[in-house]
């Protein structure tokens, strides 16, 4: 007796909307088994596109299918089990090797024979060409709409997308706080915390009711959508919509931005003497230092490698405090010291030269 997979797939996206839900694909198929006689001893559903192979449960069947745990697959038609050149190859390889002996839709009539693989394989290129065409039918209506100044996409805060016309429209609600904010920061006097502030006491607020993240802000701040342009694929296209302000006023906010959108701190100074003074003598790169405070409350310096070498094992791990390095310091200095004699003619000429 041929045992038997069920298998149902159900995508979320747009295209495959009139598809059966994957319970009603259950159903249909436990019915269809039922009148059959089709002995059936395991179902796999997922909800993924099969435009792209890769899909988890849909390989884990044939997997089981490769080990002989079924000879057949019960699907309600053959573009639930493949969209794309791989994936429907792979069923046709197992036809072709007797591993699926079966393969029944109550949409879709196979037996194994060679006319039938003709057959399989024209059903899953079909599906395969409805998928591309589709996308392309997408794509060109996209490109239309660019060509109209229209924005397909969400519309930004301020704005809303208004479903009858499928146009972005200026939300009431919204449109004069977020102008409001945007003039408030060509001013130069707010930072991104500070708009972010002003923008949550107007009622500027995140889908959870606290105040908008900075990148969502910087994401506003830097949108031309609000001049009356859009960004689409890295090119600005001019929009059809109302723009919120002007191109001049756009142009002053990404002056404030750079130079209030993001303040760094500053680092107090580190009184290392002695930083980027010397290199270590194993393996050349620079000395850094460090300040550790001890229990007792005194402060020393240490300077060590880096070890930064990617090439060379630095085996020179000791730790030298500030007090010994001005010795060393003070004696190689000492050593090339200039004669006192020498000392009047040589400021003289360092009197002559200024």
């Amino acid at each position: 007796m041929i045992k038997y997979f069920i298998y149902c797939r159900k995508s979320s996206e747009d295209e495959e909307r009139q598809v059966l839900s994957i319970e009603a694909q259950l159903h249909e198929l436990r019915e269809y088994a039922k009148q059959n006689g089709l002995f059936v001893v395991r179902e796999y559903y997922e909800s993924k596109t099969a435009k792209e192979p890769g899909r988890e449960v849909f390989n884990e069947m044939l997997g089981e299918i490769e080990k002989g745990s079924a000879q057949g697959i019960l699907a309600w038609n053959p573009d639930r089990l493949a969209r794309n050149s791989i994936d429907g190859g792979k069923v046709i390889y197992f036809v072709d090797t007797l591993k699926i002996v079966a393969l029944k839709c109550p949409t879709f009539w196979f037996e194994a024979t060679p006319q039938a693989q003709i057959m399989l394989s024209v059903a899953f290129g079909q599906a395969k060409y409805y998928t591309d065409n589709l996308r392309e039918n997408i794509l060109r209506g996209i490109r239309q709409k660019i060509r109209r100044g229209e924005l397909s996409a969400k519309a930004p805060i301020g704005y809303f997308n208004e479903p009858r016309l499928r146009t972005i429209e200026p939300d009431k609600k919204t449109f004069r706080k977020v102008k409001e904010c945007l003039e408030a920061f060509a001013s130069g006097q707010y930072t991104l915390t500070g708009i972010q502030r002003k923008m949550f006491s107007v009622g500027l607020v995140g889908k959870t009711g606290k105040p908008l993240h900075l990148a969502s802000i910087e994401h506003i701040l830097t949108n031309p959508f609000y001049y009356g342009h859009f960004q689409y694929r890295g090119e600005v296209h001019v929009g059809s919509h109302k723009p919120m302000i002007a191109k001049k006023l756009f142009d002053e906010i990404q002056i404030a931005l750079v130079q209030n959108g993001k303040p760094r701190k500053k680092r107090g100074p580190k009184n290392f003497q002695f930083l980027g003074f010397a290199t270590c003598g194993v393996c050349g790169y620079a000395i850094t230092a460090e300040r550790h405070i001890k229990k007792s409350g005194l402060k020393f310096i240490y300077y060590r490698c880096t070890h930064k070498s990617k090439t060379i094992s630095c085996t020179e791990n000791r730790f030298l405090r500030e007090e010994v390095l001005t010795e060393q310091v003070k004696n190689l200095c000492q050593k090339v010291s200039l004669p006192d004699e020498w000392r009047e003619n040589i400021l003289l000429v360092l009197k002559a030269s200024k």
